[in-house]
């Protein structure tokens, strides 16, 4: 008599080889985006480091000193103009990352993903690490700084549009948001591990900060180069044989066809312009605000401020389960975005008077803010790259989300910068600008939510009459 297959083999060979490949590309692809969030994370952790309070610090007795208050800042980070500069070194990653995101989706159409992702991730490990190497080679200028920025956000840019048409074609719509916000909690994931990873050297060698997810995202780069070709050539010869017969006459897609006015992709474009202008605010200030506010050190500021990324999974699954459930995208992240507004103004006001209230609005305000902005940049998306309106090319996909992304890219660099200038004014008027920039992205929204509104009640009333 033959045996029964064990229940664990049986599970396996129950799958076709073609979910394993599916599933194996998404895991490889949650991996290597998580390293780019990874590789962006340690400059917002070293700040409160390379600009801290030198009367609480001991000072080493041989040391020859002149000034008293800056004797343990970072030149050319040590004057009152810090904040400012601050802001300058996040705007020249976010303004060149915004730039080359609208220039990254042609390339990611017509290059292989191999070459693209490995490449992209390999520069940007060396100009990670390269910034951190100016603690080792004592380097004090701005424009050395500024220009690994620079160079850092452009090669950044390589990740999201190929990461999102590699796997953005395989899941219907029903489903897509769910699955959509759990592979993209790798934005938090990355944000958390880099926050954490960093922390370890900050107050000892913060160059190490640096240079440790500088070879996390190179060595996830040699590994996309063994591993992704296969897969996605895989699938883009499926795909392509399954709508051969329908884009016969469409090899090329226009930024017209694209940017179709029922789409609503400029409606989501820029919402997400505001709704990322208030993530990546926090994403390179909270630590420093929590620093300056709580007065903690810049490790357990740092450490503290990963409960904003843990709030953003929740949200970002949340969002794409409820937008799946109801099949308002729209409607979702406006419901969202208005309730982030008043708990951005509770959490300024109240969040630091204990520690549980601290951890309970951090999670709260992260679900809030990072969920539209998760909602948007994958699911929504995916939904119009696919939009019939782009008659089945497969490949628009990487062209709507370099657009949509690259528009959301102009307010993450325009938050850094605002809050670089505002924050010597005081706290309080970040958090305005914040709350002002949160319901500018729902304003945006109110015709696709009108839109969605009507069609639920169109529905309501075909169930009535049946």
């Amino acid at each position: 008599m033959k045996s029964p297959l064990a229940p664990g083999i049986r599970l396996i060979t129950s799958f076709s080889r073609d979910t394993w490949y599916r599933y194996f590309t998404l895991f490889l692809t949650f991996l290597f985006y998580t390293a780019y969030h990874l590789s962006r994370k340690p400059i917002s952790i070293v700040k409160s480091q390379l600009h801290r309070n030198c009367s609480t610090v001991i000072r080493p007795a041989d040391l020859n000193i002149t000034n008293n208050d800056t004797w343990c800042d970072w030149k050319p980070f040590d004057q009152d103009n810090y904040q400012t500069l601050f802001g300058v070194l996040d705007n020249c990653f976010l303004v060149a990352y915004a730039i080359g995101m609208f220039i990254s989706g042609i390339f990611g159409e017509r290059l292989p993903l191999r070459y693209y992702l490995s490449v992209g991730m390999l520069m940007s490990g060396l100009f990670t690490a390269l910034f951190g190497l100016g603690f080792y080679w004592n380097i004090h200028s701005l424009g050395y700084y500024a220009f690994i920025q620079v160079m850092n956000g452009l090669m950044q840019t390589t990740g999201w549009p190929a990461v999102v048409a590699c796997v953005g074609n395989w899941f219907g719509k029903g489903k897509r948001g769910f699955i959509m916000g759990v592979w993209n909690s790798h934005t938090s994931v990355g944000n958390i591990l880099g926050s954490l990873i960093a922390g370890v050297f900050v107050s000892t060698a913060w160059g190490m900060s640096f240079i440790v997810p500088g070879l996390i995202i190179a060595s996830t780069g040699i590994l996309c180069f063994f591993f992704l070709e296969h897969i996605c050539k895989h699938f883009t010869f499926k795909f392509n044989s399954a709508t051969s017969n329908n884009n016969i006459r469409s090899k090329q897609h226009y930024f017209h066809d694209v940017l179709y006015p029922t789409q609503g992709v400029v409606e989501f474009s820029l919402c997400l312009l505001f709704a990322k202008l208030v993530s990546y605010t926090f994403l390179y200030w909270l630590p420093l605000y929590i620093s300056n506010i709580a007065h903690f050190d810049a490790k357990q500021a740092g450490d503290m401020s990963t409960l904003f990324d843990a709030g953003g999974i929740v949200g970002g699954i949340m969002a794409g389960l409820v937008s799946d459930y109801t099949g308002g995208r729209a409607t979702t992240c406006f419901i969202m975005l208005v309730a982030a507004a008043p708990m951005l103004f509770v959490y300024n006001s109240i969040g630091q008077r204990s520690l549980a209230t601290t951890i309970g609005m951090l999670l709260l305000c992260g679900g809030l803010v990072n969920g539209p902005y998760a909602l948007i940049t994958t699911a929504v998306s995916a939904d119009l790259g696919t939009h019939e309106s782009l008659r089945g090319n497969s490949r628009a996909l990487s062209t709507v989300t370099a657009i949509i992304d690259g528009t959301g890219s102009i307010g993450a660099a325009l938050g850094p910068l605002l809050a670089g200038l505002i924050s010597p004014t005081g706290w309080n008027n970040v958090f305005y600008m914040l709350i002002s920039a949160d319901v500018l992205a729902c304003l945006f929204l109110f015709r696709l939510v009108y839109k969605e509104a009507q069609g639920w009640c169109g529905r309501a009333r075909g169930f009535k009459e049946i």
